[in-house]
């Protein structure tokens, strides 16, 4: 689904997406900033890749961005719920 350069563009929307929904959520995030990133980047390229599975929206859409965002929002929000358990 995601070719070669998608993923590239993907990690870099994941970075950014990542550090709006760090914005978004403000408070101590138990990984720190590089833990924040990558989880905003899994975040987008989950969402990125549902999104165009799912068929809404095609590829270089501005609205794989919300997406992206949205994405990482909801992994860093259940990231601190099970690390806030743990203690980590």
């Amino acid at each position: 689904m995601l070719s070669g350069h998608s993923w590239l563009a993907w990690i870099i929307i994941g970075g950014i997406a990542g550090a709006i929904a760090k914005a978004l959520m403000p408070g101590r995030d138990p990984g720190g900033c590089i833990i924040t990133i990558i989880l905003g980047i899994a975040g987008a390229v989950v969402a990125g890749y549902l999104g165009q599975a799912l068929n809404l929206y095609k590829p270089g859409d501005p609205v794989g961005f919300i997406g992206a965002v949205i994405g990482a929002f909801i992994i860093l929000f259940i990231y601190r719920m099970i690390a806030g358990r743990r203690g980590l």
